[in-house]
């Protein structure tokens, strides 16, 4: 299975994605934003970084990245896209996402561990999650805090597009455990089709023990199992 990596100025997790590919089995295949190709690639991934040094906003200048037509015509077509950390505010700026990610509350850049609770163990990223599950996934960001309207705040709750939550150790969502004040402690949503994931936490970075969790072994598993199916 070949997953596509996009890199774009400034990101800097593409090759930690790159090597997370590989180490599910997966053909990880290295996309410039100056490219035009999918190079036949059935996933795509849009990975975390500061692309265009955030300048604007994060995500803002990436979106309008040559590339980003053939994103946008591979999602629209249904097919898979994972959006993770500034891949999440490329994902909303284009539009593939609802909402916004604004800068984190407390105006400091954030890097650390942190529990996340599953809140949606039936889509095709986290099938081999339970629900209710705590995973250990690393953050690293500046602008990570989820902003929407009250109404597409009820629609993702309503529908089940909020994917991950970040909570306390226990399991429990309060203000302290949430690292960057995102409204309702907001971690990841997937789309209203169910095939483009944003989140901010980093799951190709939790692959092994020696980086401290394997918890993002099960979401890049998940998802070649059901695109294989």
């Amino acid at each position: 299975m070949r997953i596509g990596v996009v890199t774009f100025p400034g990101s800097n997790c593409d090759e930690d994605t790159v090597l997370a590919v590989a180490k599910v089995g997966a053909t990880p295949v290295r996309l410039w934003h100056k490219a035009h190709d999918l190079e036949g690639s059935e996933i795509i991934v849009l990975p975390g970084g500061f692309s265009y040094g955030d300048y604007l906003r994060s995500g803002a200048i990436a979106r309008f990245s040559p590339i980003m037509q053939e994103v946008m015509a591979h999602a629209n077509a249904g097919r898979p896209v994972i959006a993770i950390c500034n891949g999440f505010q490329i994902a909303c700026e284009a539009g593939l996402l609802p909402g916004a990610l604004l800068r984190n509350d407390s105006l400091k850049f954030v890097s650390d561990m942190v529990p996340l609770r599953v809140e949606n163990a039936d889509t095709m990223f986290t099938h081999k999650y339970a629900k209710g599950q705590v995973l250990r996934i690393p953050v690293a960001h500046g602008d990570g805090r989820f902003t929407a309207d009250a109404d597409v705040l009820a629609r993702l709750e309503g529908e089940g597009q909020v994917v991950f939550r970040y909570v306390n150790a226990g399991g429990t969502a309060d203000a302290q455990s949430n690292p960057n004040g995102s409204m309702h402690d907001i971690a990841g949503i997937v789309s209203a089709q169910g095939h483009v994931i944003g989140m901010m936490p980093h799951p190709e970075r939790a692959l092994d023990r020696m980086l401290g969790s394997t918890d993002g072994l099960p979401f890049f598993e998940s998802l070649l199992a059901r695109v294989a199916a």
